[in-house]
């Protein structure tokens, strides 16, 4: 298997911040805004986002953080339980994720999203777009956009879980 480095941890960082500079510029403010990260790496990314946009703001925007395995359509055996403590109704939320690819997981935190309220406006920003949409998704805000075969795999690493912040890419199996 054959394994390069994309980002590393300055370049994560860098791309991180400027998407936290995209949702306000785009956003005009944090006024109605709230940050949904999808679990596991996303919700970090989106913790990461929350406190860049506090130090240039000076206000600490609500976070959510979900959960949207039960909504998966990959997924035999559907437990719809997302539950958020925010109310989202008019508010625009912002989907964090750490790859996007087929855009199922997107869909997933959509429908979810839906059956908790009626969001003004659902955007979405990704740390990696690597291409091969099944579904009509597109990221609002993107860290870095990776052309990638199939046979590649995107590894995001976070600090809380991995002990390092970068991304990689393999060809190869993948073990």
């Amino acid at each position: 298997m054959t394994i390069s480095k994309v980002l590393d941890e300055k370049q994560m960082m860098r791309a991180l911040t400027r998407m936290s500079h995209e949702i306000l510029e785009n956003n005009k403010g944090t006024q109605d805004l709230i940050l949904v990260g999808i679990k596991t790496r996303g919700e970090y990314l989106a913790t990461f986002i929350q406190q860049k946009i506090e130090q240039i703001e000076g206000i600490a925007v609500p976070i959510e953080h979900i959960d949207i395995s039960g909504y998966r359509d990959d997924i035999d055996e559907k437990t719809r339980e997302v539950y958020l403590k925010l109310n989202i109704d008019h508010q625009h939320v912002i989907l964090i994720d750490d790859v996007l690819y087929t855009g199922r997981t997107v869909r997933a935190a959509m429908d979810a999203l839906l059956d908790h309220g009626r969001p003004k406006k659902i955007s979405l920003a990704t740390l990696i777009d690597r291409g091969h949409r099944e579904l009509p998704i597109r990221a609002d805000f993107v860290g870095k956009n990776i052309p990638t075969s199939k046979e590649e795999s995107i590894h995001v690493y976070v600090k809380e879980i991995d002990d390092l912040n970068e991304v990689s890419i393999s060809k190869g199996i993948d073990k």
